[in-house]
C-alpha cells in the first residue's frame, strides 16, 4: 500500500531524458517507484493528459524575513517551487547584534525593495548568531523546503559594527573573525555564503552596501572559512567593471574555498556586450577545472511601472509630490484633473531621481499589458512606437495607461536582457552549458519586479508559445530548473523523478498552463504591499509526498523543512517490492 500514486502521466523526470508515460508511487516523503505501478495507494491522482515534473528548485530568492513570520512561501510555492534558497546578494538578518537591527533592515529595504515597516513589524529578532537564526526558521512549519546562506552584509556589520557599515577596511583580527563565523555557520547548516559588489545595490538611505569594496584579504578570509567547514557555495554579484581583477578574484576564491561559485549575469543596456566577455572567461575557467557557473534569467528582468508600485515615470515630477501621500483612489481622482495632467506631462523631472528619470525617458521599452504579460514584446508595440503613430507625446499615453483599471494597471519595462528588442541573446545564455537558471528574486523587489514566475514562463514561452524564434526542448528546460539547480547548491536528494528521491512533484496541464497578470496585494506585516502573480495549469504541487496545492489552492499541508547543509543523492532502491 503506497501513500500516493500519480497515475498515467507523461513523466518529464528532470534528467533531460525524453518524456515517458508512467506512474509515480510515493511512500512517506520519498518516491518509491516510477513506471508501471500495480500496487494500491491510499490516494491517487489521475495525471492522464498531464505532465509530471520534479518541483522547481529556485536558488535565488529573498524570503529571509518571510520565512520567520509566514508558513507559506508564496508566490514561489504557488508557482510550482518546492525548494527555495534565501540569503542571496549579501543581504539578510543574521548574525546580528542588538542595536544593529535597523542597519540590516535599511540594507534589505534598499537592495531588495522590501518595505522597512513590514520588516520592523514582522521580524522577531529572537536570534543573534546564524545558528540561532536557523533555529528560529526551523521552529516555524513551511509549505516548501528552504535553505539559507550567510549574507556578507550582516556578517561584516556583526564583526565590525558601524565601521563595517561604513565600508572601512577590516583588520586582520576582523578578517579572522569573519572566517571563523563563516565556518561556524556552514557547520551549523548554512548552504553557503553570498556577497554583493555592485554599485547598483544601495541601502534605503542611498549609501553603498557595506560589502561593495571589500578588500581581497577579507574575501580570501571568508573563502578560507568555507574551506575550514569543507562545504558551502559562494553566490556573487558584481559589476565586473575591472574585469581582469574581479574575475581573477572569483577564480581565486573558488580555488581557496574548494567550493562552487555562481555569479549573476544579465545583459545591461550600458554594457551590452559584457555578458559575452563574461561567458568567454567563464568557459576558460571551467575548462581549467574551476566549479563556476553564471546565474541567468530566462527573460527580461522586468519592471512593473504603476501607481501602486515603487517606480513610474511621474514620481520625479515636482507636482506629483503633492499627491504622492494619497491612497490610490485619491491619486487617481487627482490625476484625472486635466490641469494636473497637463502640468505633470509638461514638467521637467527633479534631478535627484536618476534611476526613475532613466526609466521615464525610455519610452521604447515601455509596453502595455493586456490579458497577460508579453515578456518578448515586439518593439513596434512600445509606447514610443504607438505615440509616433498617433502623433502625440509618449508621456500622454503613459499617463493615461497608468490610470486604467482605477490606477491598478501596470506597464511592462524590460530593464535588462532586452537591448535588441528580442530574446535571442537570452536564448544563447540559456543554452550555454555553464549557466544556471536563477535570478527569480522571489520575495524581493515587491513594489517593482515580479520575476518569481520564471520557472513557469520557461515552460510556457520557451517550450510552447514563442513565435519570434525557435522553441526549446521541454525535457532540457525542466532539467535546468530542477536537477541542475539542485546539484549546483549541493542538494542532490531532489530534482529528479526516480526512486529514492524526495517526492517533490508538479502535475501540470501543459496545454492550459498560463501566467496571469501581476497584481498588487497588501498582506505583508503592517499591510505593506507586494506584487503577486498566479498561474493556471498547476493541477497539483506535491512536497515530500504531501499535496500542498491543488488546482492553485493551498491544501493547508506544511511539510516543508529547513535544509541544513548539503544533501547526498539517495542510494538506489534495492527492495524489489518498490521497483516499477
Amino acid at each position: 500500500m503506497y501513500d500516493l500514486i500519480v497515475r498515467n502521466g507523461t513523466i518529464v523526470d528532470g534528467t533531460g531524458a525524453a518524456p515517458f508515460r508512467g506512474d509515480v508511487a510515493i511512500q512517506g516523503d520519498r518516491i518509491a517507484a516510477v513506471g508501471h505501478v500495480s500496487g494500491p495507494a491510499t490516494r491517487e491522482i489521475d495525471a492522464e493528459g498531464r505532465i509530471v515534473t520534479p518541483g522547481w528548485v529556485d536558488i535565488h530568492t529573498h524570503y529571509d524575513g518571510q520565512i520567520t513570520w509566514a508558513s507559506r512561501l508564496d508566490p514561489s510555492s504557488t508557482l510550482g517551487a518546492t525548494t527555495v534558497v534565501v540569503g542571496n546578494c549579501g543581504v539578510g538578518f543574521a548574525p546580528v547584534r542588538a542595536g544593529d537591527e535597523d542597519t540590516l533592515i535599511r540594507l534589505m529595504e534598499g537592495v531588495e525593495d522590501i518595505p522597512g515597516a513590514a520588516l520592523h513589524e514582522g521580524l522577531s529578532w529572537q536570534w543573534e548568531t546564524f545558528g540561532e537564526y536557523m533555529d528560529a526558521v526551523e521552529a516555524l512549519p513551511h509549505d516548501i523546503d528552504v535553505a539559507v546562506q550567510v549574507p556578507h552584509g550582516a556578517l561584516r556589520v556583526y564583526v565590525m559594527g558601524q565601521r563595517g557599515a561604513d565600508r572601512e577596511p577590516a583588520t586582520p583580527q576582523e578578517n579572522a573573525a569573519m572566517r571563523a563565523l563563516t565556518a561556524e555557520a556552514i557547520r551549523d547548516g548554512a548552504l553557503g555564503f553570498s556577497t554583493t559588489r555592485t554599485m547598483v545595490h544601495r541601502t534605503a538611505d542611498g549609501d553603498l552596501t557595506p560589502t561593495v569594496r571589500a578588500a581581497r584579504e577579507e574575501m580570501e578570509a571568508i573563502a578560507h572559512g568555507l574551506a575550514d567547514a569543507g562545504s558551502g557555495v559562494i553566490q556573487w554579484v558584481s559589476d565586473f567593471q575591472d574585469m581582469d581583477e574581479e574575475f581573477a578574484l572569483v577564480r581565486d576564491l573558488t580555488r581557496i574555498a574548494g567550493q562552487p561559485l555562481s555569479f549573476s549575469m544579465v545583459q545591461a543596456d550600458v554594457v551590452p556586450n559584457q555578458w559575452r566577455e563574461l561567458t568567454g572567461r567563464l568557459e576558460q575557467a571551467v575548462a581549467e577545472g574551476y566549479p563556476i557557473k553564471a546565474q541567468i534569467a530566462g527573460r527580461p528582468v522586468g519592471l512593473m511601472l504603476g501607481l501602486q508600485g515603487s517606480v513610474h515615470p511621474f514620481i520625479s515630477r515636482p507636482s506629483y509630490a503633492r499627491i504622492q501621500h494619497l491612497p490610490l483612489a485619491g491619486k487617481v481622482a487627482a490625476m484625472r484633473d486635466p490641469f494636473l495632467r497637463a502640468r505633470l506631462i509638461a514638467e521637467a523631472p527633479l534631478k535627484d531621481h536618476p534611476f526613475v528619470n532613466s526609466v521615464a525617458g525610455a519610452h521604447h521599452k515601455m509596453f502595455r499589458i493586456g490579458h497577460h504579460v508579453d515578456y518578448e514584446p515586439d518593439p513596434a508595440t512600445s509606447i514610443a512606437a504607438e505615440a509616433e503613430r498617433l502623433g502625440v507625446h509618449p508621456d500622454e499615453l503613459v499617463y493615461d495607461a497608468l490610470l486604467e483599471d482605477e490606477g491598478r494597471a501596470f506597464l511592462f519595462f524590460p530593464m535588462h536582457n532586452y537591448v535588441e528588442g528580442n530574446l535571442d541573446n537570452v536564448q544563447a545564455m540559456i543554452e550555454h552549458p555553464d549557466t544556471l537558471a536563477g535570478l527569480s528574486d522571489g520575495g524581493a523587489h515587491v513594489g517593482a519586479i515580479c520575476d518569481v514566475s520564471l520557472p513557469t514562463f520557461m515552460l510556457t514561452h520557451w517550450c510552447r508559445d514563442r513565435t519570434r524564434g525557435p522553441l526549446l526542448d521541454l525535457a532540457t528546460t525542466v532539467r535546468q530548473q530542477t536537477r541542475d539547480t539542485a546539484r549546483a547548491v549541493g542538494l542532490e536528494d531532489r530534482g529528479v523523478v526516480a526512486p529514492g528521491y524526495l517526492a517533490d512533484l508538479n502535475v501540470i496541464d501543459f496545454d492550459a498552463l498560463a501566467l496571469g497578470r501581476p497584481y498588487m496585494v497588501y498582506d505583508l506585516p503592517t499591510g505593506a504591499r507586494r506584487l503577486m502573480q498566479k498561474a493556471t495549469g498547476y493541477v497539483a504541487t506535491i512536497k515530500s509526498g504531501a499535496v500542498i496545492y491543488a488546482e492553485g489552492e493551498a491544501t493547508g499541508a506544511l511539510p516543508g523543512k529547513l535544509i541544513r547543509g548539503r544533501q547526498p543523492a539517495p542510494e538506489p532502491v534495492r527492495d524489489a517490492a518498490l521497483a516499477a
